[in-house]
Parts: structure tokens; C-alpha cells; sequence
């Protein structure tokens, strides 16, 4: 088993790479950076990828994206702190194959990374409740699942109401803080899931669900 780590702390990382290595699996790249995920992952072809989900710059989420449509078809397990059901609902729709926490016994990573490889999801048992939620309607998702815009994650409807206000991708990497390379892919996302071809098609959707409008202060200049 190749396992490549991408998490942002340092000791995390060591401290999973001893894990990993001394139950006979081989760690290929543990890196920083979600930029240096990608480049290694399509370098070095791993088994498996242990993601963070909360990270500075690029975070797991996007970093997932991006890894998918770098080609990366190796099976992505997100493993964070983060017991957010945003980020649960966010992670397996873009692709994970599971959601597990760094607080789960050491001896039960590997097993579940093995099963991960095999094609089985993998939810940390303390999140099956927020899964079996998500599975049988979404109720904590900000979208009601009759609008066109439920199939975005939240990082995609973010971006979607930067676009409507009318930033460039330029602008919307500025905002958030991530590389417009990013921001084209999650364009590109937006554009196929609600089933439009231009920006300015899926702002007026945007508009026309209130994503692009801010209705505490609706006649308030932006600025």
C-alpha cells in the first residue's frame, strides 16, 4: 500500500508517517501543501491519499477538486478535526471515499485504509448520524434540495455568489484566498452542475435564488 500525505502541520504529518510505516505501509510523499498534493500524486501515482481538510491557501476541499481533475483516480480519505457536516457533505461530494478524524484509535487507520482501496466509503463512526442525515434529505444544507444550486458544494456556492456580484477570476482568488487555476476549475464545476455554458447564465440563476443578493443590506454599495 503507497499513501501520500497532504496535511499543512508538520507534526502531524511525522507523526503519521511513523504510524503508517511502522505497520509495513509505504508513505511515497507527505507534503504541506495542496499545490504539492497534486504535483506529487500525478508524479508518484499513490494508492491511496490522506487529505486534510482545514488547510491555509488551498484547502482539502478545493485540493480534492483539483485532484480529480488533475486526473487523480486513486481513492482520497479526508482525515481532520473538522466534525463540520459542511465539510462531510462537501468531501463526498467531490469525490472522497471517506471522512475519517484525528482523533480515531491508531490502529483502526490502516484497516480503513485498506477498505478505502477495496471501494468501500469510510465515515468516522462518530459522523454516521451527520451521514445518515445528509443520505436521507440534507437538512442542515443552506440550499433546499428543490433549487438547482443544491448540488454545490459550499466553497462552489461561495464562488457562485463572488461571480454574481461580478468578480473576475482574478478577483475571486483574491477573495479567497486561492490561485485562479482554482477558481477556473470550480467554475468549470458550477457551470456543468447547474447545467449552463457561460458566467453569466449561472449568475442570473445565482440572482434568481438569492445567492447573489445580500438581503440584509440591500441597498448598501459594495465596497
Amino acid at each position: 500500500m503507497r499513501v501520500l500525505l497532504i496535511d499543512d502541520h508538520a507534526l502531524v504529518r511525522k507523526g503519521l508517517e511513523q504510524l503508517l510505516e511502522s505497520r509495513g505501509v509505504e508513505v511515497v510523499a507527505s507534503v504541506g501543501t495542496g499545490h504539492d498534493g497534486i504535483e506529487r500524486a500525478q508524479a508518484l501515482k499513490p494508492d491511496i491519499v490522506l487529505l486534510d481538510v482545514k488547510m491555509p491557501g488551498m484547502g482539502g476541499l478545493d485540493t480534492l477538486v483539483a485532484l480529480r481533475a488533475a486526473g487523480c483516480e486513486a481513492p482520497v480519505l479526508m482525515l481532520t478535526m473538522s466534525r463540520d457536516e459542511a465539510d462531510l457533505q462537501a468531501a463526498l461530494r467531490g469525490g472522497a471515499q471517506g471522512y475519517l478524524l484525528k482523533d480515531m484509535e491508531p490502529e483502526d487507520l490502516v484497516p480503513a485504509l485498506a477498505d478505502a482501496i477495496k471501494g468501500d466509503n469510510v465515515v468516522a463512526k462518530e459522523l454516521i448520524g451527520s451521514l445518515t442525515r445528509i443520505v436521507q434529505g440534507q437538512p442542515k444544507s443552506p440550499m433546499s434540495s428543490a433549487t438547482p444550486l443544491s448540488e454545490l458544494t459550499p466553497r462552489e456556492q461561495e464562488i457562485l455568489h463572488l461571480l454574481a456580484e461580478g468578480l473576475s477570476n482574478k478577483g475571486i482568488a483574491r477573495a479567497l484566498d486561492i490561485t485562479d487555476g482554482t477558481v477556473k476549475l470550480h467554475v468549470k464545476s458550477i457551470l456543468r452542475k447547474l447545467g449552463v455554458h457561460s458566467r453569466v447564465e449561472a449568475a442570473v440563476m445565482a440572482v434568481e435564488h438569492k445567492l447573489g443578493v445580500k438581503p440584509d443590506t440591500p441597498n448598501e454599495a459594495a465596497g
